[in-house]
């Protein structure tokens, strides 16, 4: 365990449990864990933070993906699928984290990220009821491609947001309701933060015992999010995936001109 202050673990544990909830209804939990780790490691290298957040992100969002199959109709096996191409995009993101200049990506997510806040808040319908036909093989080989390898080298070169990306994806190309596309990117998340994950342990880049002790609050805060999404719907999602996108905005415009 590294040289922290009690008070510190106190808020460190504290943040977790919260990233685990907005994990868990809409993705996004990162936001609110990096910066914590960044404040509680001040001397830690940048990948080590990562890597050490990727160590309880995996058991938040494992326990969080649980919940959902077991309440929701989740297709498990696409998930899957999915999953396993966003499994080798994380590990190929997550090894090239240390040699890619994040400032060039920032602005190219936040104009996607306002593009999509505004095309939700605009069209009410959107996730609120899936598509009533079978969706083609067309658009799942795009998810597979776009919400799996795409979003999970993001995962691994990157990481905040991640979940809120899929969540997106995973409505417009699968026709998904919000709760649905909630429970499918918990798995396909998983699968990115595991692949993210065998790498930075790999490279020796993970606190165990610290991202152990804050595991166990971001399960618990992801089984009680997803609780939430399954009893509230997809209008509570829709509320959340709203507020965690404009707070991402705020997030990566700081980082790049703050």
């Amino acid at each position: 365990m590294p040289d922290i202050s009690m008070t510190m673990i106190i808020v460190l544990c504290v943040a977790a449990a919260a990233a685990g909830w907005i994990d868990a209804v809409v993705g996004g939990g990162g936001l609110l864990l990096l910066p914590a780790l960044l404040l509680g490691l001040p001397n830690a290298h940048p990948a080590t933070v990562l890597g050490t957040n990727k160590g309880v992100a995996i058991v938040g969002t494992a326990g969080a993906a649980i919940t959902y199959v077991r309440k929701a109709p989740v297709n498990v096996k696409l998930a899957v699928r999915i999953g396993l191409a966003a499994l080798a995009g994380s590990m190929g993101g997550a090894a090239l984290a240390g040699g890619i200049g994040k400032d060039t990506l920032r602005p190219l997510i936040m104009v996607v990220l306002v593009v999509v806040a505004g095309f939700v808040l605009f069209r009410p319908a959107f996730g609120t009821a899936p598509a009533a036909s079978p969706v083609s093989r067309r658009r799942v080989l795009l998810a597979i491609g776009l919400a799996g390898l795409g979003i999970g080298f993001y995962d691994g070169l990157i990481g905040p947001g991640t979940g809120t990306f899929l969540v997106l994806a995973l409505t417009a190309l699968l026709h998904l309701d919000l709760v649905t596309a909630s429970a499918t990117a918990k798995i396909v998340n998983t699968c990115t933060n595991a692949g993210a994950l065998a790498m930075f342990a790999y490279q020796g880049m993970v606190l165990w015992q610290l991202a152990a002790l804050l595991a166990v609050f971001n399960l618990a805060g992801g089984m009680i999010g997803a609780n939430m999404a399954l009893k509230k719907g997809s209008g509570f999602v829709r509320a959340v995936l709203l507020t965690v996108v404009g707070a991402l905005v705020v997030k990566l415009g700081l980082e790049q001109w703050g």
